[in-house]
């Protein structure tokens, strides 16, 4: 590597998103360094398989561990020396904070402590950290701006996320820390996490058993396809917020805070789709009909969701804009490539 290559410490690096992002970073000329706890809320050989892939590069190595372990991290910091952190690392979905609501306070609260903690003993460039956009709750005013009401939050898992962007924001405030929280929007594509949507539609449909279509189908979602999402972040990673005192020119709908270096933006394909087109598309994809089992709408859930990306836009001249075609297309040829489907059996 080179003294002018950057280093870049993914947390949650084993994740669905974390993974695409190693490799847009290594592409990129970053060297990185990620950390993973390879925890079981899912399928742990995918995981590997990710870490797997990675580690085929020189310019990523990784480490195994929790963020609890505040051990662990710290040597994890240590080795790494990183210019830039991207955290992502975190107990991820809405539904299962209901049944386990005890490890989203561990790992997503003490967690992102632990990491802040690291993070202002470090001299970084800048702290991005993964928020979502479920800190909006159930806000009837759409396209979600930045600037909208999100204290009022429907689940745990939205709770601790949003704890997390106050958290960062007196770090940011307290040690001149630069910090970018963005919201990511109902990411999917190859290499996905089995417990989302899309995943469990085509799992379910090639094994010949419905699929569970919640609140009737009556939901729409602002799809973000995942290349996209990991792109928005490698380039919002140069546009690290300056400290009050260092400010000069202001950025249209800008969040930038007034008292620290901290700023948050979503990131979203700026479109709603309503979930049975999402579905339709799926169906056209695998070349076939799938049974629904319509169902009410379940507990922490929200009718819709759409984000404006404006902010996004004007930080890095990019938006989101992978049609739903394109992207589901994508998945499916991986998930038949992965577990070895033959589609004309």
């Amino acid at each position: 590597m080179s003294a002018e290559t950057r280093r870049v410490l993914v947390t949650g690096s084993a994740g669905f998103i974390g993974y695409h992002l190693c490799k847009e970073l290594i592409g990129a000329g970053f060297e990185v360094v990620g950390f993973d706890a390879m925890t079981d809320y899912y399928d742990v050989n995918l995981k590997r398989r990710r870490h797997q892939i990675l580690l085929q590069n020189p310019a990523f190595r990784a480490t195994e561990a929790r963020l609890e372990d505040v051990d662990a991290l710290g040597e994890a910091f240590a080795d790494a020396r990183p210019d830039i952190v991207v955290h992502l690392a975190a107990q991820a979905g809405v539904r299962y904070s209901i049944e386990n609501p005890r490890s989203y306070v561990e790992t997503n609260i003490l967690g992102t402590f632990n990491l802040l903690e690291c993070a202002k003993e470090a001299t970084l460039e800048h702290l991005l950290m993964a928020s979502t956009s479920s800190v909006y709750g159930a806000n009837p005013d759409m396209p979600f701006v930045e600037g909208h009401p999100t204290d009022a939050p429907l689940t745990l898992y939205a709770a601790t996320k949003k704890s997390n962007e106050n958290m960062a924001h007196a770090y940011a405030h307290l040690w001149d820390l630069p910090v970018t929280m963005f919201r990511f929007f109902t990411v999917y594509g190859p290499y996905g996490r089995p417990d989302l949507a899309l995943f469990r539609f085509a799992k379910a449909a090639l094994e010949g058993r419905p699929i569970d279509v919640y609140n009737h189908g009556k939901m729409t979602r602002d799809f973000t396809y995942i290349s996209d999402l990991v792109k928005a972040v490698r380039l919002l990673i140069d546009a690290a917020p300056q400290p009050v005192e260092e400010r000069k020119a202001t950025i249209e709908a800008d969040t930038l805070s007034a008292v620290g270096p901290h700023r948050v933006v979503n990131i979203g394909n700026g479109q709603q789709t309503q979930l049975m087109d999402f579905i339709t598309e799926l169906e056209r994809s695998l070349g076939m009909e799938i049974e629904k089992n319509f169902m009410d709408m379940q507990m922490g859930d929200v009718p819709g969701t759409w984000a404006n990306s404006d902010l996004l836009e004007n930080l890095t001249g990019y938006r989101p804009n992978t049609p739903i075609s394109e992207g589901i297309d994508r998945f499916v040829e991986w998930y038949l490539d992965y577990y070895n489907i033959n589609r004309d059996c």
